[in-house]
């Protein structure tokens, strides 16, 4: 018996939504400077990215010099940003922040769960939900299935041995109902892991990851969505981004990674890319203006990243205001520049995404409940 995912015999068009989260609160004017903003140059002196060092994308805003492997997604239309984006958490606590951005609001559950459930025709096998690390992250809360691994090695029964398998595969042989429909796909699943452990595995198209964990993680995915197992959501997160001192260097280092994972990801699944869909978000942005310590503080505002798919690409979406003191969020007495205001909402920039996966109103009402959407034009 196959998969779930491959009973109905659509695994191949089945579409991947992964979810990168940059936890520490990644830096969206570092990451996607206003290069045409005199403003960013008077609040970061030593910190604004130069515009001759940035990768440029339109009349307005540049990329970061180390997201240039990611140009030419930008330049064929596959990767849209939205910025000033983040949720109406005030708190600009991470742990705070985080659990309502991957909670979808103050709600039981995680919005990615949510998605998985009510989404028409939703499967239920071992490998339809899969976080790569050591926990589930807690957008997946309430998944109907969800695996958590570093690695292939990770997803074993008994240290792999065959007897302790088949004994179980006799106990539950003998169930019926859903509990015996989940326990022969997990077998069915172990078979098609053990089969790809024992294969050594080559990127295709001449694509080449880095060895650090961040793009090992993305390769493991890669393999899982051209093995058609039916994977229809991952997660993966690349943290490390509180940049309060010294920000240059831990930002080049970051950037690094995640444009050069993701671009090998998408080099590597190329025409699959079609059918798959990553999204990168933060909790929250910096302070626009730099500190004393040649880093930025806990902001509002940051960057949300669509790559994949059918999306508008080569063009930034929803509403920018600019960085002129008048219009920015004051934090209380201090003086200075402020923070970047949440222009956009992230959960609007997600719905489009989550419609494209295959949610419809409905769905979508009960993954951000007790919110009024107004999804951004990402895709046509």
């Amino acid at each position: 018996m196959a998969t779930q995912a491959l009973i109905t015999g659509n695994g191949d068009q089945r579409r991947t939504l992964v979810v990168v989260f940059l936890r520490g609160a990644a830096d969206g004017l570092a990451l996607v400077p206003p290069v045409e903003d005199e403003h960013y140059y008077r609040a970061r002196p030593r910190l604004g990215i130069a515009k001759k060092d940035a990768v440029r994308l339109d009349e307005r805003f540049g990329l970061h010099p180390k997201l240039a492997p990611l140009e030419r997604a930008w330049r064929e239309g596959d990767l849209a940003i939205v910025h000033a984006c983040g949720s109406e958490d005030g708190t600009r606590s991470h742990f705070e922040a985080q659990d309502l951005m991957e909670h979808g609001g103050l709600v039981a559950g995680g919005w990615l769960g949510r998605f998985l459930r009510v989404k028409p025709a939703a499967a239920g096998g071992a490998l339809t939900c899969v976080a790569v690390g050591k926990a589930l992250p807690e957008c997946l809360l309430g998944a109907p299935s969800a695996t958590v691994m570093q690695g292939l090695d990770d997803f074993a029964l008994g240290g792999r041995t065959p007897a302790f398998r088949t004994q179980l595969e006799r106990l539950y042989a003998m169930e019926r109902g859903q509990l015996g429909v989940a326990a022969r796909d997990t077998f069915d699943a172990l078979v098609r892991i053990e089969a790809m452990r024992g294969a050594a595995y080559t990127p295709a198209n001449g694509a080449s990851y880095p060895r650090d964990e961040f793009a090992t993680g993305l390769s493991q995915l890669a393999r899982l969505i051209k093995a058609d197992v039916g994977l229809e959501a991952a997660s993966i997160d690349l943290p490390g981004w509180d940049s309060h001192f010294a920000q240059e260097a831990r930002v080049d280092l970051l950037a690094a990674r995640l444009a050069a994972g993701l671009a090998a990801f998408r080099r590597d699944l190329g025409v699959r890319m079609a059918t798959t869909t990553v999204v990168i978000m933060t909790e929250f942005g910096r302070t626009v203006e730099e500190n004393s310590a040649f880093g930025t503080d806990h902001g509002r505002g940051s960057v949300f990243f669509v790559l994949g798919g059918g999306v508008r690409g080569g063009r930034t979406h929803g509403d920018w205001r600019g960085l002129a003191p008048a219009g920015l969020e004051k934090r209380g007495l201090l003086e200075g520049y402020g923070d970047l205001p949440v222009w956009n909402n992230y959960r609007d920039a997600l719905a489009p995404v989550l419609i494209r996966h295959g949610a419809d109103a409905g769905g979508l009402a009960t993954v951000f409940p007790e919110y009024s959407l107004r999804p951004l034009p990402l895709y046509d």
